[in-house]
């Protein structure tokens, strides 16, 4: 018997080594060292009148997924974005002379398969691929709106909370859009396929 756990710890510990191998040689390897949840202190919620939930325990009765999310962002002193002001943002014409951006929070798998047209991907787990053509646009832009999937999805959060906390970008212009690209699709507006301006379009209303 204490031959067998020997040997175990001796295969864990050779796992676990060549694991930290392939993650440092890998150039989509995690850095040990940061933290890729910044801000992930649970919030606590307090139950309004009716409610039958204790504070800070699942989700507060009536509230969706898209609106604890925005209570969230807001009490992390981030501003939450519609789809009435994301619309009026996406045909501004400062959209098109990157003045105001959209970033897709997601990886690059998911930004491929469908993405709001025009927005550059940001993969917050990843920042050092995408930031170095990136921040001089972030520098000069006049809003920029962070999403991801919706509902439940906290990339566009964490996306946000690392450009403000890292990459030094001003809150009063940092937006995140709570309804995400499921809302968005849900909408009916057009989405694009594969990278930035292919001019795919999925479909539009």
């Amino acid at each position: 018997m204490k031959r067998i756990l020997v040997e175990g710890l001796v295969v864990a510990t050779i796992g676990a080594v060549l694991a930290f191998l392939a993650n440092g040689l890998s150039p989509r390897g995690l850095k040990l060292t940061r933290n890729y949840f910044p801000g992930s202190a649970a919030l606590t919620v307090t139950a309004g009148p009716g409610d039958t939930q204790p504070s800070g325990l699942g989700r507060p009765k009536g509230l969706s997924a898209s609106e604890l999310l925005a209570t969230r962002l807001r009490a992390e002193g981030l501003q939450v974005a519609d789809s009435n002001l994301v619309s009026r943002l996406f045909h501004d014409p400062r959209f098109e002379q990157n003045l105001v951006l959209f970033l897709d929070a997601r990886d690059d798998e998911h930004y491929q398969a469908g993405h709001i047209p025009g927005a550059y991907p940001f993969d917050y787990f990843h920042p050092e691929q995408y930031l170095g053509p990136l921040l001089p646009l972030l520098q000069s832009a006049e809003q920029v709106v962070v999403y991801c999937n919706g509902g439940d999805c906290e990339d566009s959060r964490q996306a946000a909370i690392t450009l403000r906390n890292e990459v030094a970008v001003p809150a009063g212009k940092l937006f995140v859009y709570a309804g995400g690209i499921a809302e968005w699709s849900t909408n009916g507006w057009p989405v694009e396929l594969g990278s930035r301006n292919s001019g795919k379009l999925l479909s539009s209303k």
